[in-house]
């Protein structure tokens, strides 16, 4: 396959596109919209979100030392995009959309309503790496729609509707999977008959 090379960019897509939400110590909660993030640790649960200094949730989330991130759905496409590329500085974003927004359980920022799943954060570290600044967060809880969980406590996050961010557009995901983790090296099962005439298990592999 033939290749075409282009110099060193940001061009891992797709990523999840979230709304972050903050609060400051005068209780003033703003929202915006995060492309750059991923998670880069499962014990303690860790992400890491690029930041620009210059975005008015960063001196929230530094002043906070906590933020929650909200996972987005296709009802919140549009939000997403407006939150993306407005400042707080100038127009209040919740009120704009009339978000409804749900008390912290272990941090004091609130959470989006609309946003299925939620997770609630505390700062770790902070590190400058350029146009942006690395924030690594510590997932301390985490608040899922009723209606995800089946009926043996599992979430469905297929059922979610949520979206990505890939090169500039909003995309849905598939409900379908493709497969599960662990698949392709999972042994086939083992099925049969026992023959009545010799009594011998025929065997059939699935």
């Amino acid at each position: 396959m033939s290749k075409v090379n282009f110099k060193g960019s940001v061009m891992l897509n797709p990523t999840p596109v979230v709304l972050i939400t903050c609060k400051n110590k005068k209780n003033k909660v703003n929202v915006f919209t995060v492309g750059w993030i991923s998670t880069v640790c499962t014990n303690p649960p860790t992400l890491a979100v690029g930041i620009r200094p210059e975005r008015l949730s960063y001196e929230y989330i530094k002043e906070s030392q906590e933020c929650v991130i909200n996972l987005t759905t296709k009802d919140l496409v549009k939000v997403v995009d407006f939150c993306g590329v407005k400042s707080g500085r100038k127009i209040d974003k919740i009120k704009h959309f009339n978000l409804q927004l749900d008390e912290g359980v272990k941090v004091s920022t609130p959470s989006i309503s609309k946003s299925p799943i939620a997770l609630e954060c505390k700062v770790k570290s902070i590190t400058p790496l350029g146009t942006h600044d690395m924030f690594l967060l510590e997932i301390v809880n985490i608040k899922v729609d009723e209606s995800l969980i089946d009926n043996n406590g599992k979430i469905c996050f297929n059922k979610a509707n949520l979206i990505c961010y890939s090169h500039g557009e909003y995309f849905g995901i598939n409900s379908k999977p493709l497969g599960s983790f662990g698949y392709s090296i999972k042994k086939k099962k083992k099925t049969g008959k026992i023959c009545k005439k010799c009594s011998l298990f025929l065997e059939t592999v699935l």
